[in-house]
């Protein structure tokens, strides 16, 4: 039975509210939490193709307004007959990753939240072909959120730049690319604990780190749920399909060479 100790709707704690966008809150000093995730990828012209990265992360908040927190995820590939992929099946050890979030503007006391996020990683493994590389890269974000009803209905804003540059273990070579794009979602509180909203994602792939040469394009939008099931356990479920997209050299209504047609993620958090 999911946990509920009020009849009335909770305070919103949107530190880990959302599936692929990010809250404001941070946590109080002193707070310590393990979460696991997996996030799942599929959909690929014209063969098969799926992708997971299961994750297991350790949350600290030292200061006020201050959390940092380490990852460990490991990459599964199954691919089969996608044009310009080889054949793969495998699963390995990825990739190592740090992550600071930093709250400028606390939204209980302002009216709306605002901090920025940044998450340095480095990688062995390439995400789209399981190619082995070395990959060095960083996942940075502005966050921004408000209650459009208090403790019912929260609205949330996330701009996200993403470069990477990659070094082939095969064949030498290096590449360099970023993905740029705003995010938006959507939860309402239906229960106490209980949250159901929806999430879109509008992302554009760049060759180069300047975002000197266009890929693609992609829309996701799609359903998210957040319960909380115990005073200590929750967990987020998520699915994004791509609606919209475009290719730079490809005449489809999909971008299926820089993203996929669907992704997912289920994510368990455990308080401490």
């Amino acid at each position: 039975m999911l946990w509920s100790s009020v009849a009335h709707a909770q305070r919103i704690d949107t530190e880990h509210l959302f599936g692929f966008i990010i809250g404001t809150d941070v946590g109080e000093p002193g707070d310590k939490e393990i979460e696991a995730e997996t996030v799942a990828r599929w959909g690929k012209r014209p063969g098969s193709y799926f992708a997971a990265a299961p994750a297991f992360e350790a949350e600290f908040v030292p200061i006020e307004n201050l959390r940092a927190s380490a990852t460990l995820s490991a990459a599964y590939h199954d691919i089969s007959r996608i044009a310009g992929l080889e054949d793969r099946r495998q699963g390995a050890f990825d990739s190592l990753s740090f992550d600071l979030r930093y709250r400028l503007i606390e939204r209980q006391q302002a009216g709306f939240g605002l901090a920025i996020d940044a998450e340095p990683h480095w990688g062995r493994v390439d995400p789209t072909s399981g190619e082995p590389v070395d990959r060095y890269g960083a996942d940075l974000s502005l966050l921004l959120d408000k209650e459009l009803v208090p403790d019912r209905v929260l609205a949330a804003f996330n701009l996200v730049c993403q470069p990477e540059a990659t070094h082939s273990r095969l064949t030498g070579a290096w590449s360099r690319e970023a993905t740029f794009g705003p995010a938006a979602g959507l939860m309402v509180q239906i229960e106490p604990g209980i949250l159901i909203g929806a999430e879109a994602r509008y992302l554009r792939a760049y060759q180069g780190f300047a975002l000197e040469k266009f890929a693609g394009q992609a829309l996701f939008f799609g359903p998210t749920l957040y319960a909380r099931l115990s005073k200590r356990l929750w967990v987020i479920a998520a699915w994004s399909p791509q609606i919209a997209g475009r290719a730079a050299n490809f005449s489809g209504s999909l971008d299926l060479t820089n993203f996929e047609r669907h992704q997912a993620k289920v994510q368990f958090g455990l308080e401490f």
